[in-house]
């Protein structure tokens, strides 16, 4: 079963995302690769976990206001050390002052390292996206 010791490392990123410290303790110490859907796309290599954080830095900088929601564990499973699961995941936020709000699937394998769940892999989908008029509606 999923636990809050789990949900700490998904939880720090997404934190990050939202404006706040970076990441860097909730990432395993080597081995990491990352699939996001901004360029380059994939972040893998000694230094993956660096050029991810410059790269989201900027993804995000035209972004304001974001929060994120998770939605219940899917796909669960834990084989000792490891364990993997998906995190529907709803943001919302302004872009370029315009409001949004953004639907996808975090899928992450974490490992236990020195005590602690860290995260050695995730991959993020976006399944909606969409604009909001300035009445809260959607448009597309």
């Amino acid at each position: 079963m999923i636990d809050a010791a789990m949900l700490a490392g998904p939880e720090s990123i997404a934190r990050f995302i939202a404006g706040g410290e970076g990441p860097l303790a909730a990432f395993a110490r080597d081995g990491v690769t990352i699939l996001e859907n901004f360029p380059p796309h994939l972040f893998a290599g000694a230094d993956a976990v660096t050029r991810w954080l410059a790269a989201m830095r900027a993804h995000i900088a035209p972004l304001g206001g974001l929060e994120h929601r998770f939605g219940p564990a899917q796909d669960f499973s834990q084989s000792g050390d490891s364990a993997f699961f998906t995190l529907p995941t709803h943001w919302s936020g302004t872009l370029r002052g315009r409001r949004f709000e953004e639907d996808g699937g975090w899928s992450f394998l974490l490992i236990r390292e020195d005590g602690a769940w860290r995260v050695k892999a995730y991959g993020w989908s976006v399944t909606r996206f969409a604009f909001l008029s300035w009445s809260g509606s959607r448009s597309s």
